[in-house]
């Protein structure tokens, strides 16, 4: 036996590093997509591509003319981020259901990324063939805040056991971060709704695709916010005097989020609704998702993935090193 054979990693070892890394990249690439897919919305791109799956009726990219404009180009862009996204989450799906240390539950978990990307591109179908509703465009952003969430937790659970849970935290403090849960999903949506009831519904027909007063909206979802960062307070007053440190740091890189969230939204509103502003707010709703997930896995311990017995040497290959 080689000595270079000898020191190589047993391909359980390799398989462990290429699922840590497939949960990693399928996490970044959902968010990916909501940055991509916002900029379709903001730039009224949605209708960039005529149809679909091609891009234009027997072609699968957009074509060049003349009269061409950036709409097919940032709309194809986004299809091919999500084809991307198909590639991981098929990895993700392989490599976690062929970890048989796991639970069925957590390598069932690990297909959710793959369903969620068809209907994504089901749904995403439907919005261009039916001409942008505001209701299939506004579900389709939040079924990708939905496999954010779902993705996050996938990470959170790739690097402990299924042992049963042990909280380390007490029930009030459980009982916070669940009604912090509840209030991230209202902030969220709310600024969905407001994104499509303001100037970047994206369609540029019309300036808005919900009937409803977009300043008036944004109020409602800035007192959601408010209400958010109380509950977040609590949570780091309530940590600060029996969590343990992971679930404090988780806590204040939360509110460092939400912070940055908050100035976004107000320079944003107050400057006039800039294309870049807005996009990078809506990844800032995505982080935030990703960091209140981050801190519900925190609140208790499974302890960590159990490693798998060294195979015992073969009698034919014993006696061969012998």
């Amino acid at each position: 036996m080689t000595s270079a054979a000898a020191s190589a990693p047993p391909v359980r070892d390799r398989l462990d590093v290429w699922r840590r890394r497939a949960v990693v990249a399928n996490l970044v690439a959902q968010v990916l997509i909501i940055v991509t897919g916002g900029l379709v919305r903001l730039t009224a791109s949605g209708l960039g591509c005529s149809s679909w799956p091609s891009c234009e009726p027997g072609h699968f990219t957009p074509t060049v003319h003349d009269a061409t404009s950036y709409h097919p180009f940032i709309e194809f862009g986004n299809r091919t981020i999500t084809g991307v996204l198909v590639v991981v989450s098929l990895a993700v799906a392989l490599l976690v259901g062929m970890d048989r240390r796991r639970s069925a539950s957590y390598r069932t978990m690990a297909w959710v990324p793959l369903v969620g990307v068809v209907v994504q591109a089901v749904v995403g179908g439907m919005a261009v063939l039916y001409q942008l509703p505001p209701a299939v465009v506004s579900g389709h952003m939040l079924l990708s805040m939905v496999l954010v969430a779902v993705s996050t937790w996938l990470v959170v659970r790739s690097r402990e056991s299924d042992a049963a849970s042990t909280p380390v935290v007490d029930g009030v403090t459980r009982r916070l971060v669940a009604g912090l849960g509840v209030a991230a999903v209202a902030v969220v949506a709310l600024g969905v709704v407001v994104t499509g009831a303001g100037p970047h519904s994206g369609d540029d027909r019309v300036g808005y695709r919900f009937a409803v007063d977009p300043f008036q909206m944004a109020r409602v979802h800035s007192l959601a916010v408010w209400l958010f960062v109380a509950l977040l307070v609590a949570v780091l007053l309530r940590l600060r005097r029996t969590g343990p440190a992971a679930a404090r740091r988780a806590a204040w890189l939360l509110l460092a989020v939400t912070a940055a969230q908050a100035l976004i939204g107000y320079v944003q509103l107050f400057t006039g609704l800039p294309i870049a502003l807005v996009d990078l707010h809506m990844l800032g709703a995505a982080v935030l998702v990703v960091a209140v997930v981050l801190l519900a896995g925190t609140l208790r311990t499974r302890g960590p993935v159990p490693a798998l017995p060294a195979p015992g040497p073969q009698p034919a290959a014993a006696a061969r090193a012998a």
